[in-house]
């Protein structure tokens, strides 16, 4: 089980060390697999891609795919409370991103020059959705809703074929929902492989998002280049502050909330109170006993989990940011005032009315963040994701003649004579 350790500026950051160990691993045979799968799907198109369906999933069928129309047919055998969870979801994702959204703009100035930049979504964006008990209708939501307020022209969704026959309807019914296009059943890196280079069926894409396993993650890893993509995604992380107010059955369910996920996810709780940390580990002793992923609880918080005891919320905070986790909870008195300190996190919880989980499926904040520290420099998926930028320019004779001598200048500092010339035999 978790244990309780006092952060004395050595022991916190051991734990730093082994927690990059873990999201640094690599598994070079899944890497030398993923290589052969591309280079063969890359050339041998659809017979390819059917040919590693029936190796890996068990499926000798031709290459299946599934437009708007026959989407609303599966998404109408979804359970009625299911579907109108998803269209609620749905509604606060996009309320929340359509507030992302940037405007092309253009700037004149006195002289006749113009600037600007161009602002547009993607043509094509991939997505990939796991099958099998990794199948998760919320990232669907979260993947496809933003690339569409984006305006993503076409959104193609790839998704191993069901072994039983039997759709995951949840996920067919949130492809409907949130304006997927077309829907071909192929899953690994086959599909990844796919959609970056495209096959006599599945259109090539500009991006490709989504969550996957090491095959896909991998795959994505080397196409890119060739394509864009969201991000590799390590073990699944949840971090929270607590002080003396902090209720521990609250923190033991939302640590457990992410170790569930992973047997390497990590589940740290951060405190200044000895009381709650004693207090939090018999509860997660005592709940766990309920729920269904026992095993997998228990040894994500036995490798990669920890209760921190801290000096004060100074130290907490620091920790924290260096930390910089995809979760981050707030359990503290006044968590607003937390909010212009945490520097470093994918996403933000405020409160005990403020669960992990309500991020996850329904508040409107995407659930696809960044891990494994890099919440320093990467942000969670957005519209920004989903667009690309041009800018332009226009000056007049009279502009360039007042700039000419100052770019001639810089390009000959450079050394780059053919850029000087450029300029100067506008005016020979």
């Amino acid at each position: 089980m978790i244990q309780i350790v006092t952060a004395d500026g050595a022991a916190e950051y051991a734990l730093l060390e082994k927690l990059a160990a873990r999201s640094g691993e690599t598994n070079r045979q899944a890497e030398i697999k993923v290589r052969e799968i591309i280079d063969t799907v890359r050339t041998g198109g659809d017979a390819a891609v059917c040919a590693y369906t029936k190796q890996f999933d068990g499926v000798d069928a031709p290459l299946q795919a599934f437009d708007r129309e026959q989407l609303r047919q599966i998404a109408a055998e979804c359970d009625a409370a299911v579907y109108g969870a998803l269209q609620r979801a749905a509604d606060n994702i996009a309320d929340f991103h359509r507030r992302q959204l940037q405007q092309s703009w253009l700037t004149t100035r006195e002289d006749g020059t113009l600037l600007g930049q161009r602002v547009r979504g993607l043509t094509r964006v991939g997505l990939y959705v796991p099958g099998g008990t990794a199948a998760y209708p919320s990232s669907v939501l979260m993947n496809a809703i933003p690339a569409r307020i984006a305006g993503v022209k076409e959104l193609i969704m790839v998704t191993p074929p069901p072994k039983n026959g039997r759709f995951n309807t949840a996920v067919m019914a949130a492809a409907y929902i949130a304006g997927v296009d077309r829907v071909f059943l192929c899953g690994g890196a086959q599909a990844v492989a796919a959609l970056a280079y495209g096959t006599e069926s599945i259109p090539r894409v500009d991006k490709i998002v989504g969550p996957g396993n090491i095959y896909v993650a991998t795959a994505k890893r080397l196409v890119y280049g060739a394509v864009d993509i969201d991000m590799i995604a390590g073990p699944s992380e949840i971090l929270i502050l607590a002080d003396d107010s902090a209720d521990p059955a609250y923190l033991a369910a939302d640590l457990m909330s992410q170790a569930e996920h992973d047997v390497m996810a990590s589940a740290i709780l951060l405190t200044t109170d000895e009381t709650v940390a004693a207090r939090t580990k018999e509860e997660l002793r005592r709940q766990v006993v309920s729920l269904s992923r026992r095993d997998k609880i228990e040894q994500a918080l036995r490798d990669y989990g920890a209760i921190l005891v801290c000096r004060d919320m100074e130290q907490a905070i620091a920790f924290a940011n260096r930390l910089a986790p995809e979760h981050l909870e707030v359990m503290c008195r006044e968590p607003e005032s937390y909010i212009g300190k945490l520097d470093n996190a994918g996403s933000v919880f405020l409160g005990k009315y403020a669960p992990e989980p309500l991020g996850d499926y329904y508040a409107g904040a995407n659930h696809v963040l960044p891990t494994g520290g890099t919440a320093r420099f990467f942000s969670p998926l957005s519209v920004d994701s989903f667009l690309k930028k041009s800018s332009f320019i226009l000056y007049n004779r009279a502009a360039l003649e007042r700039d000419k001598d100052d770019i001639m200048t810089l390009a000959r500092e450079e050394g780059l004579d053919a850029h000087a010339h450029s300029i100067a035999v506008r005016f020979e």
